[in-house]
């Protein structure tokens, strides 16, 4: 709002300025009339310059509460996943950078990170549609269940859920062959790669999303594919959360599309992932769904509020 009013008043005394110049050079016009444009310009560039510094003004105190809660973070999320294991999955077009530091975060919350599966473009390809749901047919463990009327990426992702995460906390931990075979079948075809050990069977799951909405021919069936897959590890898991920047928030985004369709209800979002805050807040909004809660969490159109409020109490779980 402050960068739009700040290159409007800009624009205004722009033009203000070679009117002024204009009317100077003329001799039909008389003094008054020059006085008064000159005032005019003189006023809208001090009113810009008001705006550059409010803007500056409000970048210093945002930075600051990044710095306050990036410095902070590890002993605010202390112990809140303890005895708990996280797999983070990256999607096609996700920053590094926040996966990584909610990894650390999670450690820091006393939960073991078994590994990352970034997904490939590749699987959202639309010529791969027959041979994804043949991939997840034949690699289908018998524990786990397609939905009704499932489609190739409702299919993929029980498969690979089955995989990655479990509610038994015996399984807790394990890597088996069924699982072992999923992750290399859906390698092999250049689907995933992966790091880690992400088939030890983690409790709960990260899904990072685009910094970039698919703003493109087909990218709805794009983020509906992802969200499967997020709705999958969420059932065959202990909960999941699906992160992302503000721009996963607007038309096209991930997470602006999760928050339109039925997995809202299940599964949590948090669109200032990309941030120190919205890092702390997603190891709050795991935490929330061991209890069984979720919510929707940021800045974007769709939120209960930036955080979870009341929040979890660290070391309360379920």
């Amino acid at each position: 709002m402050i960068d739009f009013r700040y290159h409007l008043v800009s624009i205004v005394a722009i033009f203000l300025a070679l009117a002024l110049g204009i009317v100077l050079g003329s001799t039909t016009l008389s003094d008054s009339v020059s006085d008064t444009l000159r005032q005019q310009a003189n006023q809208a560039a001090k009113s810009a310059q008001q705006a550059r510094n409010q803007q500056r003004q409000l970048q210093e105190q945002v930075n600051g509460q990044e710095q306050f809660a990036g410095v902070l973070s590890p002993q605010i999320v202390a112990d809140r996943l303890k005895g708990q294991s996280v797999v983070l999955v990256e999607a096609p077009g996700a920053g590094d950078d926040s996966i990584e530091q909610v990894s650390e975060l999670a450690k820091n919350a006393g939960a073991a990170v078994t590994g990352r599966v970034t997904v490939q473009s590749k699987l959202l390809d639309d010529d791969q549609l027959m041979t994804i749901d043949e991939l997840a047919t034949q690699l289908k463990a018998d524990d786990v269940e397609f939905p009704e009327d499932a489609d190739a990426y409702d299919k993929a992702g029980a498969v690979l859920a089955g995989a990655l995460v479990t509610r038994d906390p015996g399984e807790s931990g394990r890597e088996d062959a069924a699982g072992g075979a999923v992750l290399n079948g859906f390698k092999e075809a250049g689907y995933i790669t992966v790091t880690g050990k992400p088939g030890r069977h983690a409790t709960l799951a990260v899904v990072v999303g685009p910094a970039t909405p698919y703003a493109y021919e087909g990218g709805g069936d794009d983020n509906k594919a992802l969200i499967s897959l997020a709705s999958a590890l969420d059932a065959a898991g202990r909960g999941t959360v699906v992160g992302g920047p503000s721009t996963s928030a607007q038309e096209g985004g991930l997470i602006a599309a999760l928050r339109d369709s039925d997995a809202e209800e299940n599964v949590s979002t948090v669109d200032v992932v990309d941030t120190p805050s919205g890092q702390v807040v997603t190891i709050l909004a795991l935490q929330n769904e061991m209890n069984g809660k979720s919510g929707q969490y940021g800045t974007g159109a769709g939120v209960s509020g930036y955080l979870p409020s009341p929040a979890p109490t660290a070391g309360k779980n379920g």
